[in-house]
């Protein structure tokens, strides 16, 4: 499998870890928000031994790459998250985009016996 190459331009720290974790939760908070989603690996902070999917932040701006919920308008689903992003942000820009668009009402979850044909 190909892996997008991890950016450059530092090291990564264990408080990038934590600032990516947090603003992951804080996304996944939204009600409109289905998950995240890397878009290729190009929406991804690349941790030692795993990656935060859908999170890139640095010096200008906190990106987010989400699965919004199907009947959330786009400007509810870019409130609440922008909402949700305001105290990680601390004056950057935030980006937010839609990968995808799920009903979570008739789309079973994969994980469940349902979806596995039990």
């Amino acid at each position: 499998m190909n892996h997008p190459t991890p950016p450059t331009g530092g090291a990564v720290t264990a408080a990038a870890g934590t600032e990516a974790d947090l603003v992951a939760a804080a996304v996944l908070a939204c009600p409109g928000v289905v998950g995240l989603r890397a878009g290729g690996g190009l929406v991804a902070t690349y941790l030692p031994g795993r990656r935060v999917e859908g999170v890139r932040i640095d010096p200008e701006a906190v990106e987010v790459s989400v699965v919004a919920r199907l009947g959330v308008p786009v400007r509810t689903l870019d409130a609440q998250v922008r909402s949700a992003l305001a105290p990680h942000a601390r004056g950057r820009a935030v980006h937010v985009h839609v990968q995808d668009v799920v009903d979570v009402v008739t789309s079973p979850d994969p994980a469940s016996p349902a979806a596995a044909g039990v």
